[in-house]
């Protein structure tokens, strides 16, 4: 039972996902802007591509973006169960399984994902994207960051035995 407490993760991040995107479609218009800050707005954008509308407007993308996270997604809670990992580990891969969950909820249900924070510089900026992709994007740094950790400790440890 314990090794499944770790996937409460997963209704915390499909509920605040879903909040967010419920309150910006009601109450901004599609592709309408609020300015918050000087470099930060919220907008109401549709990302019918993959990450960044990455080959959005290809005629297989639906496909592509739909069956590819749903195989993600099952390989994911297979990895998350079938193996040993240390918590960090396993609370990335989980966060990493909310956002895909979150998105592929949105393409499946509307056909396409609801974008809302926009950052930039000037004209310059960074494709808009939601709280699901925040939960995949912190789930890979935290992934990479005990990676690297693990790495220099096991080579601190492999030059204090060498001497």
């Amino acid at each position: 039972m314990r090794k499944y407490l770790i996937f409460l993760v997963v209704p915390v991040a499909f509920f605040i996902d879903r909040l967010t995107k419920i309150l910006i479609v009601q109450n901004v218009d599609y592709l309408g802007s609020i300015t918050i800050t000087p470099f930060f707005s919220i907008v109401h954008a549709r990302n019918y591509g993959g990450a960044f509308s990455l080959l959005s407007q290809h005629p297989f993308a639906k496909y592509i973006f739909t069956f590819l996270p749903l195989a993600i997604i099952g390989v994911l809670i297979y990895v998350v169960l079938a193996y040993h990992f240390e918590f960090s580990k396993k609370f990335s891969l989980v966060c990493i399984l909310s956002g895909a969950i979150d998105n592929i909820y949105d393409r499946l249900a509307q056909g396409y994902v609801v974008d809302f924070l926009d950052f930039y510089y000037n004209r310059y900026h960074w494709p808009a994207f939601n709280v699901a992709d925040i939960f995949i994007s912190f789930g890979i740094c935290l992934w990479l960051y005990v990676e690297l950790i693990n790495y220099i400790r096991t080579s601190k440890e492999q030059r204090a035995r060498d001497g």
